[in-house]
């Protein structure tokens, strides 16, 4: 007998894995499911895996203190041989990651997987969603670059809004009540042990259910999930029309998974590693941080939201959101599966998804952030100061110093947040100007406290002049009605 075939019994008499790998791998699944559409649990799982052996490699270099994380990563980046191409594997990585795992679901939700008996499958499938964008979001930390350090203080401002716990959490995730040496150790431990051994965990429950319950067949019109007798059909339908999951359906897992990883390695080859941007710098609040791209819809609907609302939606919303998925199964657990016999939930997944698309694409330009540079970078337009009286050309300079172009465009140049002020003595008085620049309103911060009288009175007289020649100032009504009656 060969030693490899000695050694071979020898383990399988202590370790007896011969039998349920062979279960495993020769399991009955419907012939139907032997589908390009039934990949994407497998590239999920390929994924996992690239990112645990990518993030143990980065782990052996990367030191987890606020004084040294900066650099350990432009050490990768730029002197360890082809550590630049470690860390964009990883962050790419988990970009795909995110977005299989979604396609993942809404193709089990079209297709009806989480109709009985697959109501626990579905459950585990929603935490490891959630697991997953918790691993994107601690990573983004781990970069601890002005971006992250801005982002994690916005993420703690968020958390600090949860009502009677708030204060306690922020302390938790934090290690304190501000961003110090220990929040990045806390980080670490939640991207490397807590969330991945979660994640592992449920993932290995999953794949078990998979094995026992089976994979979902075709959702065919009219096949209707009872749960007095949908085992016994599905059982029957493998019987009939099935076969082994190796070969038969496992080479278009192995396919797709292998393109899904050359997909990964193009982007890392070609766009690189993620960051890190500059050193983080709590003295340097001229920033915009911006989450990575799947969670650039919710900075969308932030921007969009007016402040009042903000704090209502991050607390009801998600939590309500994340109830519908998880009470899906138990609701909606029998009845028809297949999508031509159910227009909502087709609707509804066509809805999220061009919600997410517009979303994430007005993320990704300035009208949803300050122009941080154009105070600085473009001055006020010569014509707009030419016959201009000395309070009025004072009141330019407080415009300039002041930084109003951050959110206001000016001669076609500036921020985007804010209105245009090319035009804005047409639409606001001169009392309505005062008010705007000391109270705020909308989306504008008073400046009240900002700005001494004399800069009030000059930066509105600047305002006044603000408008086309060829169009009359703003004119309070009230005004107007007093004087003809005084006459």
């Amino acid at each position: 007998m060969a030693w490899y075939k000695r050694t071979y019994d020898w383990l399988e008499k202590r370790l007896q894995l011969e039998a349920p790998v062979k279960d495993a791998v020769m399991h009955p699944v419907p012939r139907s499911t032997a589908s390009w559409w039934y990949v994407f649990g497998s590239a999920s799982l390929t994924l996992l895996i690239l990112q645990v052996v990518t993030g143990i490699l980065l782990g052996l270099v990367y030191a987890p203190s606020a004084a040294h994380a900066w650099d350990s990563l432009q050490v990768l980046n730029h002197q360890l041989p082809l550590g630049w191409f470690l860390r964009a594997m990883h962050g790419w990585g988990s970009n795909f990651m995110v977005a299989v795992v979604l396609i993942h679901m809404a193709q089990v939700f079209l297709f009806g997987g989480y109709k009985y008996p697959r109501e626990l499958t579905w459950t585990l499938g929603v935490f490891m969603l959630l697991m997953t964008l918790g691993m994107a979001f601690t990573g983004q930390v781990l970069r601890f670059d002005q971006d992250a350090y801005w982002g994690l203080g916005i993420g703690a401002s968020i958390m600090g809004r949860v009502p009677f716990v708030g204060g306690g959490l922020v302390h938790l995730l934090l290690g304190g009540p501000i961003i110090n040496g220990a929040t990045l150790t806390r980080f670490f431990a939640l991207h490397v042990f807590i969330i991945p051994g979660a994640l592992l965990a449920f993932t290995a429950l999953h794949v078990w259910m998979v094995l026992k319950l089976g994979i979902n067949e075709w959702p065919m019109p009219g096949r209707i999930v009872r749960r007095e007798t949908y085992i016994r059909e599905y059982n029957e339908l493998t019987h009939k029309d099935g076969i082994a999951f190796v070969p038969g359906a496992v080479w278009k897992d192995l396919v797709f998974s292998a393109a899904i990883l050359f997909a990964v390695a193009a982007c890392a080859a070609i766009f690189g590693p993620f960051g890190p941007k500059g050193v983080p710098d709590p003295t340097i609040i001229n920033t915009v941080p911006k989450p990575d791209f799947f969670f650039l819809w919710l900075y969308s609907v932030l921007s969009f939201l007016p402040p009042a609302m903000e704090t209502p939606f991050l607390l009801i919303v998600p939590p309500i959101a994340i109830a519908i998925l998880i009470a899906l199964p138990f609701v909606a657990g029998i009845g028809e599966k297949s999508w031509w016999r159910r227009p909502v939930a087709v609707f509804t997944v066509m809805f999220l998804a061009i919600c997410f698309g517009v979303l994430t694409h007005l993320a990704t330009y300035t009208p949803w952030s300050p122009e941080m540079t154009a105070w600085s970078g473009a001055p006020v337009p010569v014509k707009l100061l030419q016959n201009r009286t000395p309070l009025e050309r004072q009141g330019a300079n407080v415009f300039q110093e002041k930084q109003c172009r951050n959110c206001h465009e000016l001669g076609g140049l500036g921020g985007q947040r804010g209105p245009a002020l090319d035009d804005v003595a047409t639409r606001l008085t001169e009392d309505e100007l005062y008010r705007q620049v000391l109270q705020g309103g909308g989306n504008m911060p008073a400046y009240g406290a900002a700005l001494s009288p004399a800069e009030t009175t000059a930066l509105v007289k600047f305002l006044e002049t603000l408008r086309p020649n060829y169009e009359p100032p703003a004119a309070d009504a009230s005004r107007r009605v007093v004087a003809q009656a005084g006459q």
